[in-house]
């Protein structure tokens, strides 16, 4: 499916991928703001969330990054930089695998990079507090003014503790883009990934932002864009290291 898609500024393509629950206008506006000044900046409502409106989240991450695939096409773009942050971190990690020839860097953040011993536990916990926010009526409000379709339904989809794709998340040796894993300092269960990733492929690049926990890109936003911005003028040296 084509996603909805808001596009700003001229250059190069940035794709910003927005987390659960959110729409790349709702997240994503110091980004937009901040790169639109030299790149153009593509912010597409992933497939159940904002306006695109979809009833299958069956092997979401899959038909996710199919769906990107085929927006990118629609807008005429071979490739992009690709910036993803929780849900859409790994819809990002999917895309990259499936179609790296459309990836010109790969920014991850907010994603686990190994499953943890008390999986179930912190799973159980979120369930709980997916439950605090059906209930909350201001904030169902504020979702359904955001969504125009069922956004229960992404929330009830990762109830289930295989949810989460880390047999995706555990791997990324295969790839050959410039890579930057850019995490939270609060987030033990991120940070692990700046010690295992590099182990195991030259592209990936690291850093650890102080005083962030999940969401980094919201929690130090300044900090977050020059670092990103940083990286992406390394990405497009010709001194970067490939395999």
């Amino acid at each position: 499916m084509i996603l909805h898609t808001e596009v700003s500024g001229s250059g190069e393509a940035i794709v910003f991928l927005h987390t659960g629950l959110q729409t790349g206008k709702t997240e994503l506006d110091l980004q937009r703001e901040y790169f639109k000044q030299k790149y153009k900046v593509i912010l597409p409502d992933l497939r159940g969330h904002g306006k695109s409106v979809s009833n299958n989240l069956s092997d979401y991450f899959h038909r996710s990054a199919k769906d990107l695939a085929e927006t990118l096409e629609e807008l005429g773009l071979p490739s992009a930089h690709i910036v993803g942050c929780s849900l859409g971190g790994l819809v990002g990690l999917v895309f990259a695998k499936n179609h790296p020839d459309m990836v010109k860097s790969l920014t991850l953040s907010s994603i686990i990079p190994e499953k943890p011993a008390d999986w179930e536990k912190i799973n159980q916990e979120d369930v709980e507090n997916t439950a605090k926010i059906v209930e909350d009526p201001d904030t169902a409000n504020y979702f359904n003014a955001i969504h125009d379709g069922d956004w229960k339904e992404l929330l009830h989809s990762t109830q289930n503790t295989d949810w989460y794709p880390f047999d995706e998340t555990a791997d990324l040796s295969m790839l050959n883009m410039p890579i930057l894993f850019i995490v939270g300092e609060q987030n033990e269960h991120e940070t692990i990934g700046t010690i295992t990733y590099p182990k195991t492929n030259e592209n990936i690049h690291v850093s650890i932002i102080p005083f962030a926990g999940h969401v980094v890109h919201l929690d130090q936003p300044e900090m977050y864009n020059k670092i990103v911005e940083g990286f992406f003028q390394h990405a497009e040296s010709p001194h970067v290291k490939t395999k």
